[in-house]
Formats: structure tokens, sequence, C-alpha cells
């Protein structure tokens, strides 16, 4: 790819020291919603550990997306799609976060939550499966759809057995 930075095999389509830091930005917000995200999954629910965690990821969430755009606007007609997937997983997130703010809307935010990660996973797989292990053997439509199928069954879980939604029937 001529103009490139290769890091880590990844081939970034820039050699501009400011595309660059803003990608380093982008991804470092990234993983944070990453590890965030699934801490507040796996963690009890409720205030304390989980709620931290949400919180965590709801403005790393919005680092992602505020980068997106910045690197968008840079590269347009190749990110436009990433944008909008960042924009899709914020507004969700927002969605979410909002909902648990009501009382009894638990459903709401399982959904919002749960759909802004599977959208942010759904991203990362579009822009980098082609450079990754196994990932770049499949076809483009999985990097769409395997994040779906495995988000999806745990989220109608949730939805359906979590015993906070129980709680509220």
């Amino acid at each position: 790819m001529p103009d490139s930075t290769v890091i880590a095999g990844i081939a970034i389509p820039s050699t501009s020291p400011l595309f660059l830091g803003g990608v380093a930005v982008h991804v470092a917000a990234a993983i944070v919603c990453v590890t965030a995200g699934a801490l507040a999954m796996l963690s009890r629910k409720g205030r304390g550990r989980h709620s931290v965690a949400g919180s965590v990821y709801f403005w790393g969430l919005a680092v992602v997306c505020a980068s997106a755009g910045v690197l968008a606007v840079v590269r347009w007609p190749e990110d436009n799609l990433l944008f909008g997937l960042a924009t899709a997983a914020f507004g969700a997130a927002y969605l979410g976060r909002a909902a648990i703010r009501r009382h009894h809307a638990v459903r709401l935010h399982i959904t919002g939550m749960s759909a802004s990660y599977i959208v942010m996973l759904i991203a990362f797989y579009v822009d980098n499966g082609k450079f990754l292990p196994v990932w770049r053997d499949l076809p483009p439509l999985a990097y769409w759809l395997v994040p779906a199928a495995v988000g999806l069954p745990i989220m109608t879980w949730a939805l359906l057995r979590h015993p906070l939604v129980r709680a509220v029937r």
C-alpha cells in the first residue's frame, strides 16, 4: 500500500504523524472500551464495579466515535462506513445509558449497551479482519456476521433470563 505505515502487521494508510497520532488515540480508546465493556458485562450489576466500568466504556466509546469522525474526515471515501458504525455504536450506548437512569428500563439498557459492544466489534473486524490470522481467510461478510452471531444470543439470554430483568417483570 503506497504511503502507508505498517504496525504489528497492520497497514495504516498514511505516513502523516497527525493521522498516525489520531489512530493511536482511536486504538487506545477502543482497547479501553473492549476491556471496560467486558468488565461491566461480567461484573455484578448495580452500583460499584459494573457502573464504573460501564461509565468508562461509555466515555471511551465517545472518544472512539470522535476520533473515528476525525479520521473519516481525513479519509472520507475510505472511512465513512467506519464512522457510521462508530456513530451507531455510540448512539446505542447513549440509549442504553439513558435507559438505566429511568426506573424499570433494564431491558433497554441491556439492548443498547450490548448492541453498542457488538457494533464496535463489527467495526473492528470490518476494518482489520483482512490483516488478522484466521480472519483474513474468511469472506468479508464474516466480519459482520461472526460478532453478531456470538453477541446476539448472549444479549437474548440476558434479555430473557438475567435476574435483574426477571425481577422487573
